[in-house]
């Protein structure tokens, strides 16, 4: 049975739009999880300064918590670009580097494999984590001569700004005489809650978000803090993300693969409900542990009725020898080998 999951899912990447939704638990154990982060103290939560509206002290410890977590997430992609030079990667965090490695090759063969004529050559990764992993894994993924275009939205060359524009973008490769075009396979990413590396420039209507190659001092992430889906839209930029995320499921034919992400982001399980209504679209969600199911369902609003059957789970009982599916398990489904 397991032979025929993992074959099926391979042939799904490779005969379907290709998406996925990355959440905090790809990158852990090399960057905590908000549940491991330590509860933050009172004189902590007191001297928070955050403007704009009302905060309850649940949602002020939400956001301390959320600032220790960043503090975290920004040492470890110093390290990352090499921005510490006494400071370095750990053995987890090189292991965890590793593995995104492999996950972002595995991508790049599945799109070489696809046919363009049937399914365009490109792949969408979207990921609520604020962290570089990605990122670092592509730069380094690149310089082995790998056939892939990489976009993260940004147009510039010197001066790189954020663009969802440039989100809808397809390379293709042409003959030195002209005659034929090859489509390029490409990957791109795609950050709806913000990122370490972004920062905000000018503001009002002239506000615009500049995407830097280091991690900067004031990042443009969204806290959370429990109106991820009120902050996220009040924000054109990520407004927009999102609205890409929404316009990718609606497409026929379709994929989603799924790791890491519980849903506890109301924002984000009221667009996958809706995409569900696609029945030409397909949702594997990878589960960390066979419990974590009955959450997901929970957090999905699928508590008490039944889950559309466009909506599978992949959990660990399905493999031997298996308690738990991580980042290396999902690049294994792509390989045909989970």
């Amino acid at each position: 049975m397991e032979n025929n999951l993992s074959e099926n899912l391979r042939k799904l990447a490779i005969t379907k739009r290709l998406n996925f939704l990355i959440g905090s638990g790809a990158s852990s154990p090399a960057i905590s999880l908000m549940s491991q982060i330590k509860k933050p103290t009172t004189k902590e939560i007191k001297n928070l300064q955050v403007s704009g509206r009302y905060l309850s002290y649940e949602e002020k410890e939400k956001i301390a918590k959320n600032e220790k977590l960043i503090k975290q997430i920004k040492k470890v992609s110093k390290c990352l670009l090499n921005e510490t030079p006494n400071e370095t990667l750990d053995d987890t965090q090189k292991k965890k580097l590793g593995e995104f490695k492999a996950f972002i090759r595995s991508i790049s063969v599945i799109l070489n494999f696809s046919n363009s004529r049937e399914t365009p050559r490109e792949a969408n990764i979207f990921t609520t984590n604020y962290d570089l992993f990605i990122e670092e894994a592509v730069d380094e993924v690149l310089k082995e001569e790998v056939s892939l275009v990489f976009n993260d939205g940004a147009r510039g060359y010197f001066n790189r700004f954020l663009d969802s524009s440039n989100f809808n973008r397809t390379v293709s490769y042409e003959g030195l005489n002209n005659n034929y075009i090859d489509e390029l396979p490409s990957l791109t990413l795609i950050k709806p809650h913000g990122s370490v590396n972004w920062e905000k420039v000018g503001e009002g209507e002239d506000a615009k978000v500049k995407i830097r190659n280091k991690v900067v001092k004031s990042p443009m992430v969204v806290p959370p803090t429990g109106y991820e889906g009120r902050d996220t839209f009040m924000d054109n930029h990520f407004h927009d993300m999102l609205r890409v995320f929404q316009l990718e499921l609606d497409k026929p034919e379709s994929v989603l693969f799924i790791l890491g992400f519980s849903f506890q982001d109301d924002h984000i399980a009221r667009m996958i409900r809706r995409a569900l209504r696609n029945r030409s679209l397909l949702i594997e969600c990878f589960c960390w542990e066979d419990k974590d199911e009955q959450n997901i369902k929970k957090n999905l609003g699928y508590e008490y009725r039944e889950i559309p059957q466009n909506f599978k789970f992949i959990k660990p009982s399905q493999f031997k020898n298996k308690d738990k599916l991580e980042l290396k398990d999902l690049t294994l489904a792509l390989k045909g080998k989970l």
